[in-house]
This record gives C-alpha cells, structure tokens and sequence, in this order.
C-alpha cells in the first residue's frame, strides 16, 4: 500500500508484536492512539482494534524496543548466540539437517528451529 510504513519485513521475518504500549484515548468506535515511543514517530499512532493486542503481564516475554537497536527503516537484525541442539530429519530419498538457535534478547524457551 502506499504511504504505509510497516514495522521490520514483511512476511515470517517481522517481529509478531511490539509493544506493549499505553493507550491514550479512544478515537471513534473502533481505534485506538497509542503513546509511541520516539523510535516509532514516523508510524501513524491511531491503530485499529483489529490489529491491537491485550497484554497480559509477562514482564519477561515483553522484548524492550531500545535493546533491539532498530535503525531508520524500522528494522533490526537477529543476532545468533548459541546452537543448542541438532536434528536430522529424512524426507523420502534426502536427510535435512536442523539446528536450534539461541538468538540475543530471547529466552531459551524462544529458540527457533
């Protein structure tokens, strides 16, 4: 869409959520303007309910936006840690290998195959 600035990439790759965010007042029936912080001034505020999530307190899982060092294109970079575990999987006549990532600023619980 034009004129529509997006969060990260598009696809598997962007971040499923950011946030989360205090909501400053309710515009119309059904958005919402949230209280952006700076690194997000070039995003509208004004979002629809449709694309809000409530946050249920889990502190931990919550990934803080000034860690991720988010440039001016609004995307950041995974960075590898450690390779916990290994697998291959046989599909027909090939065998697939697998391994578990540790990615900096995630929990162990949020290691990616």
């Amino acid at each position: 869409m034009k004129g529509v600035m997006r969060f990260g990439k598009k696809g598997k790759l962007s971040p499923p959520c950011v946030g989360p965010y205090q909501i400053l007042k309710r515009v119309g029936k059904i958005a919402y303007e949230l209280d952006l912080p700076n690194e997000l001034a070039p995003v509208h505020s004004v979002f629809h309910v449709s694309m809000l999530k409530k946050c249920i307190g889990d502190p931990v899982s919550i990934i803080p936006l000034e860690g991720l060092g988010v440039d001016e294109s609004l995307s950041y970079e995974e960075v590898p840690v450690e390779i916990l575990d290994r697998q291959v999987k046989r599909l027909r006549n090939k065998k697939v290998a697998s391994v578990k990532v540790l990615r900096r600023n995630h929990l162990v619980e949020g290691a990616t195959w």
